[in-house]
């Protein structure tokens, strides 16, 4: 490996600098799982049992469970100061997902240290650096009674990582409830209790596992801190930590019941637009956590409330409401069966997780799901398991809505192409008995679903109403000198084909639930950062907007490509853009991939093109749409400059699909306009193979100038083996 900083000066490489990613093909391989989702959240009941591996053991002299802490995880000055009385507080702080396991935590630890007098608080890191921290004099000591416990699951969160450093300044004691290893925040705390294997990763942007792990964690922590403190006694600890190793397989029996929670919500999450969830007590926390799930999964807002609350708040929604309530005590479970009565009565939809033999909500609730019984500050951990399942298959149900338009669209774009490539005008395709049959079944179909309430509300009236007129249209069932009034265009063959497809776009982007990816988040939020952003500009990024192709549409490494291949280019003279169809839902080339021309520009605008009589994807644009990089060179016809660029669908039901290529007729600048270090740059992994091929030839020592013994036309338009057959030629 060499490397060198921009003045080509050598930067030593030692072997410190070498490192080994953590993360491996076993960690991302999905397995057979439809969604990253589903994997992670069937590998939860493993990663508790992994969280509590060496945190605790069995004294055989005794027959008691105790915990067992080295001091990277509970420092001894820590547990000094706890057997001393010095720690008044205990701050349980995190974002997001660990935010509310830092609310599961402090409600643990405040069971397990009651009595001891502790002040133990869940607060938002935020809220805590924002709002909490003592300002005075003497600064570094106003934290000295305080333990705070910070839970990330990356160990990136930029609020959860500044509140560590200033909570320390004050003199606080700190310990990390974190997944990975060697992230920022284990350097920063005093002690760090790693959930799982301290690896555990989760390619899924909705977080699931890490939650479970992060509250078993907490209480192991807890019964820890009590064990210290002597505020509960070696029966009661040995009788929480049974109950914590029998999580695991209750948690196997509610993944049991995967196709009992997708019957619910796919029968509810289409025809109720309203939902919350609630909980009480230790559920409040269950409640808080389904709820960040079902919005991330399903984009939606959604209220989170105590469950005597809901009746005094809106009601009037006729709401959706999740009530968890699993694990209560029961005297106040006969309250949370009055509340849902009075919920069902009011109309809402009530759907309940409680323990299983519980029958009295079986009257009032549209779904009640039965769950293995368990202590009530264990509670969360079960019920948001199956709001996590239940806010999934809500998510899946969406979708399929999305699915269906997706693949109605398809059709008629399929069949349209088909016309299109056997001569027909337009005029012609709407008055065919096919195409109108096509858009029939289609309507009826879409009809059906319509009545049966198959559609979400997100979807709209106007889309739907469009869609029911615009089908109508197409299949010549409604005078086309309507559609003026209906749509204010003219009801031309191809006004009335657009105004279809961008309707029939918006629905699917509208309902389209992905999963494993959220819109508008990332895996790692670090909150609070600034980032820059480079602008891309030149003429092939304007060519690129000229033909409606987004930056987002072009891969990064593309992007990049472009950039520097820009460099060497003078003008474009023109354009060809194709569309793709028929490829595979993973972007694979079927049989029935298509290549259509859709626009011409400049010089090329009254050029024809194979694809008009020939639709078939092949040759140098079959490769382009199978690798997915950008090519220069010549075209092999007409030995034209050439560039060609993939774009990807921007559409989220198709995503990191290739559904368009631009080929671009260029001119390339005059060697002695471009530096040398910008032609290196724009040949990529062409300059090494030069650079190869020469060294091979005897007598001959590689010299970076040699490039600029060739035309700038000839070191991008010809094959390596043509460029250095010249170059060689120049050298001798």
């Amino acid at each position: 490996i060499h490397s060198f900083y921009y003045d080509n000066t050598p930067i030593p490489i030692e072997e410190n600098h070498v490192q080994t990613s953590q993360i491996t093909s076993r960690d991302i391989d999905r397995q057979n799982f439809p969604h990253y989702f589903l994997k992670e959240i069937s590998e939860s009941p493993n990663s508790v049992e992994k969280t509590l591996e060496n945190k605790i053991k069995f004294l055989t002299e005794s027959n008691f469970f105790t915990t067992s802490f080295d001091e990277t995880i509970f420092p001894k000055t820590l547990e000094d100061d706890f057997k001393n009385n010095r720690i008044k507080k205990v701050y349980c702080i995190g974002q997001g997902t660990a935010g509310i396991a830092a609310q599961g935590c402090a409600d643990l630890l405040n069971f397990y240290l009651g009595d001891k007098g502790i002040d133990i608080r869940a607060l938002k890191s935020s809220e805590l650096s924002g709002f909490n921290i003592i300002e005075k004099e003497n600064a570094e000591n106003a934290m000295t009674n305080t333990l705070v416990v910070a839970i990330s699951q990356s160990g990136t969160t930029t609020d959860t990582n500044r509140t560590i450093d200033m909570v320390k300044g004050c003199g606080a004691k700190t310990i990390a409830i974190v997944n990975r290893r060697d992230s920022d925040l284990t350097f920063k705390t005093d002690g760090v209790l790693y959930t799982s294997s301290g690896r555990d990763i989760e390619m899924s942007v909705a977080s699931t596992k890490a939650f479970y792990s992060q509250i078993a964690a907490g209480a192991i922590l807890g019964l820890h801190i009590a064990s210290i403190a002597q505020t509960r006694s070696s029966e009661f600890i040995t009788e929480q930590i049974n109950e914590i190793l029998g999580l695991p397989d209750k948690m196997r029996i509610i993944l049991g019941m995967k196709e009992q929670i997708k019957e619910s919500a796919f029968s509810l999450a289409i025809s109720k637009d309203y939902w919350a969830t609630v909980g009480s007590g230790s559920n409040k926390t269950s409640a808080d956590e389904i709820r960040i799930k079902l919005s991330e999964l399903c984009y939606k807002t959604i209220s989170s409330d105590f469950i005597e609350d809901k009746k005094h708040i809106d009601l009037s929604s006729e709401p959706l409401i999740i009530i968890c309530a699993a694990g209560t005590r029961e005297s106040v479970l006969g309250d949370i069966i009055k509340d849902t009565a009075i919920f069902h009565a009011h109309k809402a939809t009530p759907v309940v997780i409680t323990t299983i033999g519980e029958d009295r909500f079986d009257i009032y609730a549209k779904d009640v799901f039965k769950i293995p019984d368990t202590k009530e500050h264990f509670a969360p951990i079960l019920n948001t398991l199956v709001g996590h399942l239940w806010g999934y298959y809500a998510a899946l149900a969406i979708n399929e809505a999305s699915r269906f338009m997706y693949e109605g669209r398809n059709q008629v774009q399929d069949l349209l192409d088909e016309y299109t490539a056997t001569g027909h005008d337009v005029y012609e395709v709407l008055l065919e008995k096919r195409f109108r049959e096509t858009i029939a079944q289609f309507y009826n179909k879409f009809s059906k679903k319509r009545r049966q309430g198959k559609f979400p509300a997100v979807m709209g009236l106007d889309i739907v109403a469009n869609i029911t007129l615009l089908l109508k249209y197409l299949s010549g069932r409604l005078p086309v000198s309507d559609f003026e009034i209906d749509f204010e265009t003219k009801g031309t063959p191809s006004n009335m084909l657009n105004t279809f497809f961008d309707n029939i776009g918006q629905a699917i982007n509208t309902m389209a639930r992905p999963v494993d990816a959220i819109k508008h988040q990332a895996k790692t939020v670090t909150v609070g950062t600034s980032r820059i952003i480079e602008k891309f500009e030149g003429i092939i990024f304007d060519e690129l907007l000229a033909n409606d192709i987004q930056l987002s549409q072009i891969t990064n490494k593309n992007v990049l490509v472009i950039k520097n291949l820009q460099e060497v280019i003078s003008n474009v003279k023109g354009a060809f853009l194709y569309r793709i169809s028929g490829l595979s839902m993973l972007g694979d080339v079927t049989p029935e991939t298509k290549i259509k021309i859709v626009n011409k520009t400049g010089a090329l605008r009254n050029e024809h093109s194979r694809v008009e009589i020939d639709t078939r994807l092949k040759g140098t644009k079959n490769i382009i749409v199978r690798e997915g990089n950008v090519y220069i060179g010549k075209g092999r016809k007409d030995n034209k400059n050439i560039l060609v660029i993939p774009g990807i669908s921007s559409n989220h039901a198709t995503p990191n699909i290739i559904e368009y290529i631009l080929s671009l007729n260029i001119s390339f600048k005059i060697s002695s306009e471009v530096p040398l270090l910008k032609k290196i740059k724009a040949l990529g992994g062409k300059y090494n193979r030069l650079k190869d091929w020469i060294l091979e030839t005897d007598n001959i020592k590689w010299d970076d100038k040699y490039l600029n013994l060739v035309e700038v036309e000839t070191l991008f338009g010809d094959t390596a083996e043509k460029v250095v057959e010249k170059i060689i030629a120049k050298i001798k």
